[in-house]
């Protein structure tokens, strides 16, 4: 194993010994620190389309017209990392010195590094539609999983989304609150999806923190949406924001949408730096939020300011390299892939 780090994973149900919300207060100074340090300018270019919203939604919890594009200053670029072993489990311990940061080939300087707890604004993507019935209760539990994981000082925001998506619950930093309105989420209608992890990315440019993660829990492909593939993962590459997403997939797909909606869904992940977790056992829910609970409070984040900015608006590829001891096992990383330079 590793000398001098953990790896650790969750085999057994409840999750007994894991702490619930530890506060670490230098953290929490050094990530207030780190979003005032914000100095580069980011573009989002999805233009909304201009077209009616579905029936049953409401203008007001969509961007308005003239918001098609946000801009985001940051001096230091900003690199949540998470690391797996083979099976899966998390791991902990590892040192500045065991991380590489590449932009565009070219080697970094860390110049922040920090694998402490954290306060991160985290948004759910409630699924609500039709198809939800038999599965909303174990849900709903997942949620809770989340909630009860996280630092008292996180703050969270609440969509729900059937034929058309809802902000429910606005940034609150209550789990109460949102666990409550979740217990009036109806399963009906269709499934506007991409419309909803649109609302969600777009939401989290009123985060208060740096750290940023979207929670999405559906069961199907999107059947009922005015956005298309093309402008979510253009956003969501834009949109500094990790992507978590549990799937609670059959083992069969029946229809088309419901084939693309996984693939659409892991690729967003992944692309983030977040990961998608596929359940095709709503008992598993719970599992899987307590694995995504737990590696946002065990994340390491790093952070660089890169040694040959560009203000050209363009896409800038980041790879993170780990390195260990010779005869270590293999980890895997999971870490946002680029980011967008500011535009002159």
């Amino acid at each position: 194993m590793f000398q001098g780090v953990q790896s650790y994973g969750f085999p057994d149900l409840p999750f007994a010994g894991f702490r619930k919300g530890t506060v670490r207060r230098a953290a929490f100074l050094v990530f207030v620190l780190l979003a005032s340090l914000q100095t580069v300018e980011q573009d989002v270019h999805v233009v909304p389309r201009t077209n009616t919203f579905p029936a049953g939604g409401r203008a007001s919890d969509f961007p308005s017209a003239n918001s098609n594009t946000f801009q985001v200053k940051v001096g230091l670029v900003l690199v949540p990392v998470a690391v797996t072993d083979s099976s899966g489990r998390l791991v902990t311990g590892l040192g500045k010195e065991n991380f590489e940061i590449y932009e565009d080939k070219e080697k970094q300087e860390i110049r922040i590094f920090s694998s402490e707890d954290s306060p991160v604004s985290i948004g759910i993507v409630f699924d609500r539609s039709g198809s939800m019935t038999d599965k909303i209760e174990r849900a709903r539990e997942a949620v809770t999983q989340v909630l009860e994981t996280a630092n008292p000082q996180d703050e969270f925001f609440l969509i729900t989304f059937a034929d058309s998506p809802k902000l429910v619950t606005d940034f609150t930093d209550s789990g109460d609150e949102v666990q409550n309105r979740l217990l009036s989420a109806t399963p009906r209608g269709s499934t506007a999806l991409l419309d909803a992890i649109y609302l969600g990315l777009t939401k989290m440019r009123q985060a208060r923190y740096a750290r940023k993660a979207l929670l999405i829990i559906s069961d199907g492909g999107d059947n009922h949406s005015r956005y298309r593939e093309h402008e979510i993962k253009s956003l969501a590459r834009e949109a500094d924001t990790l992507v978590y997403a549990i799937g609670i997939y059959d083992r069969y797909f029946s229809t088309l949408e419901k084939q693309i909606g996984p693939a659409l869904l892991s690729e967003v992940s992944e692309e983030t730096g977040g990961r998608m977790f596929t359940v095709d056992n709503v008992n598993d829910l719970a599992y899987a939020a307590i694995m995504i609970g737990a590696e946002l409070r065990n994340q390491y984040v790093m952070g660089y300011r890169p040694i040959s900015p560009k203000s050209d608006g363009k896409w800038h590829k980041l790879r993170v390299k780990l390195s260990l001891a010779r005869g270590s096992p293999r980890c895997q990383i999971h870490a946002k892939q680029g980011y967008y330079a500011p535009s002159r």
